[in-house]
């Protein structure tokens, strides 16, 4: 951190939480589309790149929590605010609002619990509507 001024810091931070919620966004709408899509027939969610995008996504969010480690983009995101002079979660209006949507108080196992949920929803469904193969 000692390269990065403090004052860019802060909106870096911001940038990160902004990029933490797309990738939450993404592994959540991913598996709906491919659980609503599946049974209409949706071509572009058999797509093999994106199946495995987002299976090796969830694989790693739900290793990180069996192992009870933060997500090095939550850990990243707070030692950018530190080096701000800011304290985790206050600060931006950026920064406000997307940590409100993407963080909220829980027993660590229910975390856990709804990590493997998804992967094995994922897994259903990859066997259920498998990706296309190339020709």
């Amino acid at each position: 951190m000692r390269l990065i001024p403090p004052a860019l810091a802060a909106p870096l931070a911001d940038a990160v939480l902004a990029l933490h919620a797309g990738i939450a966004l993404f592994a959540v709408a991913m598996l709906v589309a491919v659980l609503v899509g599946g049974p209409m027939g949706w071509r572009w969610v058999r797509h093999a790149w994106l199946r495995r995008l987002h299976l090796a996504l969830l694989a790693v969010v739900a290793l990180q929590a069996w192992l009870g480690r933060l997500c090095p983009l939550t850990v990243w995101e707070q030692a950018l605010r530190s080096h701000a002079g800011q304290s985790p979660y206050a600060g931006s209006f950026v920064e406000y609002w997307l940590s409100r949507l993407l963080f909220f108080e829980a027993p660590w196992w229910s975390f856990v619990a709804a990590y493997s949920l998804a992967v094995g929803l994922t897994l259903l469904a990859w066997w259920r509507w498998p990706p296309h193969r190339r020709p």
